[in-house]
């Protein structure tokens, strides 16, 4: 019957909207599901009624839908929940030090780096780029070294002008480049922002990390 057929289509086509098409058929609760019976009651075939099965059929739909519904709101609420509570976390490390592998504002002073060779180097050398990707210095370290300061003093004597830059540690067996890594370096974080549900520390100098990479976090060091 068109009626019933129409009014079965009206909630499999419910299934397939966006939340904002489908809130409106199911907002009412039940009492919008006894409207639409209402109307197809009022305008079936009296010769041709719709069956009972047919009705448990429609409200078995149409709880699925409501539910489905229900449920995906109470998901969006649980997702802006807990960034809230993330953001509220990371806010407490405003003005705090992380350590991660990324780039360090150089103003003149040593910058600290943590990272070492793996145990199977037999040497290892410090790579140092600047913010362009220009390699500005290279220096061959003790591969088990774990933890050394970079003073921005080049090979020539030269310092190192101010700005960032980024520190990997490369590892070499028999002659042969056996791992490339990141050192992690402390820097002091300015704001933590929320960028898709993933939140970013930004740190003094401009240098961004996401707060997961975090392995270290400390107060500043006067």
């Amino acid at each position: 019957m068109e009626v019933g057929t129409s009014f079965a289509q009206s909630f499999g086509t419910g299934t397939k909207t966006q939340n904002e098409t489908v809130k409106p058929i199911v907002s009412s609760d039940f009492e919008t599901f006894l409207k639409m019976m209402t109307v197809q009651l009022k305008n079936q075939d009296p010769f041709d009624p719709v069956k009972s099965e047919d009705y448990s059929v429609q409200l078995a739909t149409f709880s699925g839908v409501e539910q489905q519904v229900l449920t995906n709101e109470l998901l969006t609420n649980m997702m802006s929940q807990l960034t809230s509570t993330g953001m509220a976390q990371y806010a407490g490390w405003v003005g705090m030090e992380v350590r991660a592998p990324m780039a360090a504002d150089f103003a003149g002073d040593p910058i600290a780096l943590s990272a070492k060779a793996v145990p199977t180097a037999d040497a290892a050398f410090l790579s140092v780029t600047d913010s362009y990707g220009n390699e500005v210095q290279r220096t061959a370290i003790p591969p088990m070294t774990e933890s050394f300061e970079w003073t921005g003093v080049l090979d020539n004597g030269s310092r190192a002008p101010a700005g960032n830059y980024s520190f990997s540690i490369e590892s070499y067996s028999a002659g042969e480049i056996i791992n490339l890594q990141s050192a992690e370096v402390y820097a002091r974080v300015i704001e933590a922002r929320n960028d898709t549900g993933q939140t970013t520390l930004v740190t003094a100098g401009g240098p961004e990390i996401p707060a997961a990479l975090v392995s270290g976090l400390r107060e500043p060091i006067p």
